[in-house]
């Protein structure tokens, strides 16, 4: 074995932490009889050789040595062998062609290297389907499908395994491996689909049908029975009797390599010791291929959250995360549902409804009063510690206080009588807006005893927002003192920071923060923008202390403490000149929320709308259709943004929601599509934003409210 690895320069390769010289101890390590040695190698290439899904010379070097290790029936764990060459050469480049002048031409050759080294020795994967190792067996279906060239051959290998198999696992990687196959080879999609439907009927067992279902969702959904979800929910009430499953062990083997550790997490996953742990995996992939068939899923996951299986409903936590993420629809009793998990006793299920919940905001109401039995019942951890960083305030009072109930006050008031008060309070009031009032008095008195020194701009900035969302009135007038303290006191490096979060919550504070007008005016002349417009060079910005963008925004204060137009126009003006686009888009910002008073600016605001940065166009486009209220010149611009950077649907929407679309072509058109759209404009299942869902369901709100208007 390993003829020709010492003749390998394996110095002159590399791999993710340099020189590749320590390669051959571990493909020999791989080959040990000690499982610790093997787990130790086997880390090592994930580690380094194919780290992170890479490839490298040195990952190209490695596969006949690969292959060669799992043709040899003496080889322990020849299975994990198998998944890594399925890996290194399964990489799929989708057919898309790079310039060899491209910096990652050279990436993409190495895996096309790679796929075409282990398509090559393919065929040593076929012998594989009867081995005596189950493991070996479990990771054979998957890279035939992947790397195989005849999947003809190989979609005809599997149909026969099915029927020799005993083990469930490797029945159910053989209907994987035909999904993979229907995905890839179209043309084999028919025979996939009759297999998977004659496996989903009666005669088979619960967790094949199971999976044959999910497979079909996967490769040809429209081929699911109109009745999947009472056939499924009656499966999973099936597989909840069969007899009880142990996590997968790694062997005894230790766990501080990052393979232990991942077996670790993947038996948290699916729950140690719980009945048909692949049904976690099958139903991911049952919901996926489902995608917009919302009612389906919603009822699916109900049955799954009533489930007298904890780790299935722990499964339905998660998979209820991704759908509200993602899609839209009618969420009351799925809520309700997630609500009830919060007084379970398990912390994993409690506290990932908990983190659920937490992401909706007003779509957690159905679960409020679970939600405010949850935090009366453990006042003890309202507060999360944290070895980096400030407290936090527990998931469940945040998901309260964003369904903007009003039953957390109290709860939040008592917080802030703690000797040091969550970072998050103060970003967790922006629901209950009035209602929160009770908590000034706190608020201020933090802010007032706030050390001036360098931690200021880390501490500061929550407590500023937390009073900004009590807007005008009396209690903002009273908080006017302590904002001016911080604002006057910050000094160093992040100041502007500092400056720019009062700045925000003297404009949240409107006419009440009068007192603050002449330290804003100081500001600006800080700035180099004088007060009026008696010279031009009173509103150069040349050798300002503070940018021109915080310059926009103390003018957008002064605007909505006074109300002065003659004022502050030759500020915003003036900022609208510079070449930071930055301070374009703030300026923008600001004149829109002045409406026909910033009519002046509309020329300069035109010559925006040619930008070459999106964002500025986009800001500049909504604040010309609101001061001129007129949508000729800025809908073109923010119909192409609508289109391609779904993002900015939200200020068009206000716009159309607020003023006349008489000019505004195509404008109805786009906001019915986007009310029969059932996926969220911002919906991804893989990366999140805390307030994707709440700002999808506003601009949904936004875009009814423009249908009631008209035109």
């Amino acid at each position: 074995m390993f003829a020709g690895i010492d003749e390998v320069e394996w110095a002159s390769l590399e791999h993710a932490y340099g020189p590749a010289d320590d390669v051959p101890e571990l493909l020999r390590g791989l080959a040990s009889a000690d499982p610790a040695e093997r787990e130790h190698a086997l880390d090592g290439m994930y580690g380094a050789v194919h780290h992170q899904g890479d490839v490298y010379d040195s990952t190209l070097a490695c596969i006949p040595f690969l292959m060669e290790l799992v043709a040899d029936p003496a080889v322990l764990d020849r299975g994990c062998i198998v998944e890594l060459l399925t890996s290194i050469g399964g990489i799929d480049l989708d057919g898309d062609e790079l310039d060899p002048e491209d910096e990652e031409f050279e990436d993409a050759a190495n895996y096309a290297m790679a796929a075409s080294a282990v398509t090559a020795g393919a065929d040593v994967f076929l012998g594989l389907l009867d081995d005596p190792d189950p493991g070996v067996r479990l990771a054979a279906p998957l890279a035939l499908a992947t790397l195989h060239s005849d999947p003809v051959r190989v979609l005809r290998l599997l149909r026969a395994r099915l029927d020799a198999e005993r083990d469930t696992e490797v029945r159910l990687a053989c209907l994987e491996a035909a999904g993979r196959i229907a995905l890839r080879h179209r043309g084999l999609l028919p025979e996939v689909v009759d297999l998977l439907t004659a496996l989903s009927r009666t005669a088979y067992g619960a967790g094949l049908r199971l999976a044959a279902l999910a497979q079909l969702a996967r490769c040809a959904p429209g081929a699911l029975p109109s009745d999947v979800v009472p056939g499924v929910t009656g499966l999973l009430r099936e597989l909840r009797t069969q007899p009880v499953a142990s996590a997968p062990a790694a062997d005894g083997l230790p766990s501080a390599t990052l393979l232990g550790q991942l077996w670790q997490v993947r038996a948290g996953d699916t729950s140690a010791h719980r009945a048909a742990p692949w049904t976690a995996d099958l139903l991911r992939t049952l919901h996926d291929g489902l995608g917009d068939r919302v009612d389906d899923r919603i009822a699916l996951l109900a049955d799954q959250l009533c489930s007298p299986d904890r780790a299935q409903r722990v499964d339905a936590v998660r998979m209820s995360s991704a759908l509200l993420r993602t899609w839209r629809g009618a969420y009351g009793e799925l809520v309700g549902l997630l609500g009830e998990q919060l007084a379970d006793p398990e912390p994993q299920l409690a506290m990932g409804a908990a983190y659920t919940l937490k992401e909706l905001f007003g779509l957690a109401v159905p679960a409020a009063d679970a939600l405010a039995q949850r935090v009366a019942a453990e006042p003890s951890t309202w507060v999360r510690r944290w070895q980096d960083g400030p407290p936090t305030l527990c998931p469940a009072i945040v998901a309260l206080a964003r369904a903007g109930d009003a039953r957390v006050v109290p709860v939040l008031a008592e917080i802030l009588q703690r000797a040091e008060a969550p970072g998050d309070l103060g970003h967790s009031l922006d629901e209950l807006g009035r209602a929160a009032a009770p908590l000034a008095p706190a608020l201020r008195e933090r802010l007032a005893a706030l050390e001036l020194d360098d931690r200021l701009a880390d501490r500061v900035e929550p407590l500023l927002h937390g009073l900004s969302v009590l807007g005008p009135g009396a209690a903002a007038a009273e908080s006017v003192p302590a904002v001016l303290r911080v604002l006057q006191g910050a000094t160093g490096e992040r100041r502007e920071g500092v400056v720019g979060s009062a700045v925000r919550t003297l404009t949240a504070f409107g006419p009440a923060a009068g007192e603050a007008v002449p330290y804003l005016w100081g500001l600006l002349h800080e700035a180099g923008y004088g007060q009026g417009a008696d010279s031009a060079a009173h509103l150069s910005p040349a050798g300002a202390a503070l940018p021109p963008a915080l310059a926009a925004r103390t003018a957008g204060a002064l605007w909505a403490i006074e109300g002065d137009r003659d004022a502050v126009l030759p500020v915003l003006c003036a900022v609208l000149n510079t070449p930071e686009q930055a301070a374009r888009r703030s300026a923008a910002s600001v004149l829109g929320t002045m409406g026909t008073a910033g009519a002046a600016a509309a020329p300069q605001l035109a010559r925006l709308l040619r930008s070459m940065e999106p964002w500025t166009r986009v800001r500049a486009a909504v604040a010309l259709w609101r001061v001129t209220e007129d949508p000729e010149q800025a809908w073109p611009v923010l119909r192409a943004a609508w289109e391609t950077m779904p993002r900015t649907r939200m200020s068009a929407a206000a716009c159309l929601a607020d003023l006349s679309t008489a000019g505004a072509q195509g404008a109805q058109r786009l906001v019915d599509r986007e009310l029969l759209s059932a996926r969220r404009h911002n919906g991804n299942e893989s990366v999140a934003d805390s307030r994707d869902i709440v700002e999808d369901e506003r601009l949904l709100a936004l875009c009814r409210q423009a249908v009631h208007r008209g035109p």
